[in-house]
């Protein structure tokens, strides 16, 4: 794994900075998107150079495809290639669908789901040239059970659509060395949500414990390593039981 670039949508804090700190662990160079916080972009760049890593931090809202493709295009002509797409950036409201507004239904799509496609339109043939690449996309642990969710219509259906999307692209990338899964998270605790909002959730977990960005790194880990090159196309339910 060593010498290889990861870019890492939503990287500057919870899940996504989790990754991006193993992976310097593990000797790769890292690049990172974020849209606000440059407090947090800044802060998660020294702690990944102080690994010894590589990092390019840029802000960039990439559910706009001009956007996310000049970001991909600075991350190679930066570090030459990139080995590693992780999608996690991924934010949500909650609404219910009768005061949904149009606006806030597109940016859910717009946020969740599009920028998938235009980063992997964008890596992936310098991929296709080395014939190796991995792209783990981050959906949600019910996704796949496709429930009427009234207060996170757009957002969960954009999420169903993150596993489509998912196994669409690993059929087509499969041929050349290129795997394509995704991770399903429940009740993570990585920052982004109140704490006590989580805390209450514990009695619905079967497992009774609420996961962690550690959980996530693992996952991830596993699914970009040389031992996952014949998993392609799969969910990684990252729930403790729930969603099931």
């Amino acid at each position: 794994m060593n010498e290889k670039v990861a870019l890492i949508t939503g990287g500057a804090r919870g899940i996504g900075k989790a990754i991006g700190l193993s992976l310097a662990n593990a000797g790769w160079t890292i690049a990172i998107c974020y849209r606000k916080s440059s407090e947090d972009a800044n802060n998660t760049q020294k702690a990944i150079e102080d690994k010894g890593s590589k990092c390019l931090t840029v802000q960039c809202d990439v559910s706009d495809p001009k956007a996310a493709e000049a970001f991909a295009s600075q991350v190679e002509n930066e570090f030459g290639r990139v080995d590693a797409l992780i999608n996690c950036a991924g934010p949500y409201h909650r609404v219910n669908i009768l005061q949904e507004t149009v606006e806030d239904w597109h940016s859910m799509f717009d946020n969740n789901l599009h920028p998938i496609f235009y980063l992997s339109k964008a890596v992936t043939p310098g991929m296709i040239e080395r014939k190796w690449g991995r792209i783990v996309n981050f959906s949600m642990a019910n996704a796949d059970q496709m429930v009427g969710q009234p207060n996170l219509t757009a957002h969960y259906i954009a999420k169903v659509g993150v596993l489509i999307l998912t196994r669409s692209l690993a059929r087509a990338l499969a041929p050349h060395g290129i795997t394509v899964n995704a991770i399903s998270p429940g009740f993570i605790d990585s920052g982004s949500a109140p704490k006590e909002e989580l805390e209450a959730m514990v009695k619905r977990i079967p497992a009774g414990f609420l996961g962690s960005t550690k959980d996530a790194v693992e996952a991830a880990s596993f699914l970009l390593s040389e031992e996952a090159k014949y998993v392609n196309g799969t969910n990684i339910h990252l729930s403790g039981g729930w969603g099931m």
